[in-house]
């Protein structure tokens, strides 16, 4: 297998990649929240170019917290299975190693990742002007237990939902409310689940009802980056060219790419090594068929800030400028990558 030019300097033997750590990345300790865990620097470290700050949107009201009803439980009797943080909300420490999965696994993965995506259009078939983000997620809750699988979202750090909703500003992990979506606003939902001892994983915006011509540009940008990423894969390929690629996208738009949380790897955990930055950076990591690991980049149309709010999972853009994202699972193969999370 060719190694990428710029990953040959690696000083790991890759026959014991199973082992690799990604050393540069900051361990947790038991019980510190993954959402921060997987942040790698702050806010600062974003270029002040601005984005698209002169763009014409149509005025909107900022969001705000909704009402939060309480978080819905299994039926007593379900048969289904869940991950081992269901009932406590709390996590073993992560694996500081890079796992790479068996043809077995690999089967599982792809069926998680299939049912995943089958959850994830069946959400944005759900979108219009009028109903909320909270009578979504329980649509959703019940069609995931249904289809036999644990809504991975569910009590993970304690998150409330089974889903995240994340709506205009909103940039990520938002959680579901009694907001009814609006006219024109921009809808990011994430959707993973938990199947056969495995995760699936996948994200998309869609648009609510008649979107402005700026936001369709930043969805489209945002899909674009996603497939520019997916492009940068294969074996031998180097990790950093994955935010490389995303990054170009990002430039030839001028929007900002969020810098702050991270894809990952997947499996019987659902955040893993290897981290997958959606920036340019140094990581001198060479792909290995068997990885598998999701690409979600966030654009954003204005500045790079952002700020959390007060329930401790909500991240907002500073600026109140919109944000874009789309997410897949990728497994990398013997020759190329393969895209776990598409519609059948």
């Amino acid at each position: 297998m060719k190694v990428a030019a710029a990953c040959q300097r690696l000083r790991h033997d890759p026959r014991r990649y199973a082992r690799l750590r990604q050393s540069c990345i900051p361990r947790a300790t038991h019980g510190t929240p993954v959402r921060n865990f997987f942040s790698f620097g702050k806010e600062e470290r974003a270029n002040e170019r601005g984005g698209r700050r002169g763009a014409s949107v149509p005025p909107r009201p900022p969001m705000a917290p909704g009402h939060v009803s309480p978080r819905r439980a299994l039926p007593a009797n379900s048969p289904v299975v869940k991950p081992n943080y269901a009932d406590t909300g709390k996590l073993p420490p992560p694996s500081p190693s890079i796992l790479l999965h068996t043809p077995e696994s690999i089967e599982k993965m792809r069926a998680a990742g299939r049912l995943a995506r089958k959850m994830l259009d069946y959400t944005c078939s759900l979108v219009r002007p009028g109903i909320t983000t909270e009578e979504i997620d329980r649509r959703v809750h019940d069609a995931i237990l249904a289809s036999g699988a644990y809504p991975s979202p569910l009590n993970y750090w304690g998150f409330p939902k089974s889903i995240c909703s994340s709506i205009n500003e909103v940039v990520i992990h938002g959680i579901p409310d009694d907001r009814p979506l609006q006219e024109g606003d921009i809808a990011k939902f994430d959707i993973s689940l938990y199947f056969q001892g495995v995760h699936g994983d996948n994200c998309a915006s869609v648009g609510v009802g008649e979107v402005d011509a700026e936001g369709l540009r930043l969805m489209t940008a945002a899909k674009e980056a996603l497939q520019a990423g997916i492009d940068a894969c294969g074996p031998g390929a180097c990790l950093s060219g994955i935010g490389s690629a995303v990054h170009a996208v990002a430039d030839k738009y001028e929007y900002e790419t969020v810098r702050a949380y991270s894809g990952h790897g997947v499996g019987p955990d659902l955040h893993m090594r290897p981290f997958v930055l959606h920036y340019r950076n140094g990581e001198r990591l060479p792909l290995r068929p068997g990885m598998i690991f999701t690409i979600e980049p966030m654009l954003l149309e204005h500045g790079p800030e952002i700020t959390t709010w007060a329930d401790g999972w909500t991240v907002v853009s500073k600026d109140g400028g919109r944000g874009a994202q789309f997410e897949h699972t990728v497994l990398i193969t013997e020759d190329g990558v393969e895209v776990l999370t598409l519609p059948e």
